[in-house]
């Protein structure tokens, strides 16, 4: 009896929520990296930026990102998700509309740090939210289903942009990529009041569960949070100091490095095609091609965290992908055609998407309650400076070289150095056995999922 009421209510859950937040989550990416289609599509040259100030411009979003990340998500642990997320988009949506109308780069800079501010705690806190509502041996493929929204934004997005730029040159006599910006940034605003009346804190508020359903899930859950909080013994104060978390930021940075140089750098190394190798591509077949990469992620990213689910096995699914795409990424832009590049790319592209999901159910098998709520926010945090390092390094390797080949082997150095420390730190800390404080060091031992 209780296999199929947990059964019916995993998936009622899974339905209501999974693809809501996945579609908060594609609004949320499209706002922080839509600025690589605006960049070689008439950003750029109007507001005089090179490729290192537009590199700056990307990548600043994250110092703000990073200040506000922890105090974010301790919040939304506090007031609980449903309030917080809400705050979030709205002051998102504002200034990520604003940005349709910086005269120059210094404002421009200045948006997107405070973009960044605006921002911090939404993805660590949708990852701490579905640690409320769903255990650990579903949470990756959860995970995947949210995090598709990454790869859909970008491929549809990309899309999406080019046809914005393309068709609102003119509009309110904006330039195209002013009102790309403009439509963009909108979509946040609304939805931030839907989360308030849509979301749900927790299981045992849910109305759109029956009483038993409700009660089962919050009791299965409130055991497994127990369990871990028993076993391994983790505080807040450890979860913001302890060298696995820290060890665990820097794989997360190796990835996501890669994943920030595709977003922002891709469509100009797409636009230098035609310069590489005579071939002329229209604005909206730039788009289409810069989709292919994340089409292709999108669909290996939940059949790659079913797999971790249905196995258990995390530490391979994490470093497997990372060090092929950390591969593939440099060798690209030495291959003869845009085909082949573009092959490369999309290898890249597909790893990177699968080492995703999985790494989030690294912290959460050993992390509960505050502990989770400081030690994901610290991990994304960190890892997310890539997100300001990625896009600047890149940009100043293209200025000092005048060729992407310098930073794309930054890119892949960096992916695959975070695998190895994926390797290093293993699945899990050791469990504690003693009433005193966790054991287990940076040494690992056996993953407990």
């Amino acid at each position: 009896m209780d296999s199929v009421v947990g059964d019916v209510t995993w998936r009622k859950a899974a339905r209501r929520l999974v693809p809501y937040l996945g579609l908060l989550y594609f609004v949320n990416y499209l706002d922080r990296v839509n600025i690589g289609f605006a960049g070689p599509n008439g950003m750029s040259k109007e507001l005089g930026l090179t490729a290192t100030a537009f590199g700056f411009a990307s990548g600043v979003f994250f110092i703000g990102y990073l200040i506000l990340e922890v105090p974010s998500n301790l919040a939304l642990h506090r007031f609980g998700a449903r309030r917080w997320i809400a705050r979030i988009m709205i002051s998102w949506g504002i200034i990520a509309t604003a940005v349709a109308f910086v005269p120059n780069p210094t404002v421009l800079v200045i948006l997107r740090f405070l973009l960044g501010v605006a921002e911090a705690g939404f993805f660590p806190g949708i990852i701490l939210y579905l640690t409320y509502w769903f255990p650990a041996a579903h949470r990756a493929r959860m995970v995947a289903w949210f995090m598709v929204a990454i790869p859909v934004s970008t491929a549809v997005g990309s899309t999406v942009s080019s046809l914005l730029i393309k068709g609102g040159e003119g509009v309110f006599g904006l330039s195209g990529w002013r009102f790309m910006f403009l439509v963009e940034g909108i979509p946040a605003i609304l939805l931030a009041f839907v989360t308030w009346f849509y979301l749900t804190d927790r299981p045992s508020d849910a109305k759109w569960l029956t009483p038993e359903e409700s009660r089962w899930m919050q009791d299965q859950l409130d055991r497994e949070r127990a369990q871990t909080e028993q076993e391994h013994r983790w505080t807040l104060r450890k979860a913001l100091t302890h060298g696995r978390i820290i060890g665990l930021a820097f794989v997360y940075f190796g990835n996501v490095y890669g994943l920030y140089a595709l977003s922002f750098f891709l469509p100009t190394i797409i636009a230098d095609f035609q310069h590489d190798f005579g071939t002329t591509f229209s604005i909206i077949e730039r788009g289409l091609i810069t989709a292919i990469p994340y089409a292709a992620g999108a669909i290996a990213m939940v059949f790659w965290a079913r797999h971790g689910d249905r196995t258990g096995e995390r530490v391979w699914h994490v470093a497997g992908p990372m060090i092929l795409g950390g591969i593939t990424i440099p060798v690209a832009l030495y291959l003869g055609s845009p085909f082949a590049v573009m092959v490369a790319v999309t290898i890249t592209g597909i790893c990177i998407c699968c080492a995703l999901p999985t790494f989030w159910a690294l912290p959460s098998t050993f992390l509960a309650g505050t502990a989770a709520a400081g030690g994901i926010a610290l991990i994304n945090s960190i890892g997310n400076v890539s997100g300001f390092v990625a896009p600047y390094v890149t940009g100043g390797l293209k200025d000092l070289t005048s060729t992407d080949r310098a930073g794309l082997w930054v890119v892949g150095a960096c992916m695959v150095a975070g695998a190895a420390l994926a390797l290093v730190l293993k699945a899990a800390p050791r469990k504690d056995t003693t009433s005193g404080a966790l054991t287990a060091d940076l040494d690992g031992g056996k993953g407990s999922d």
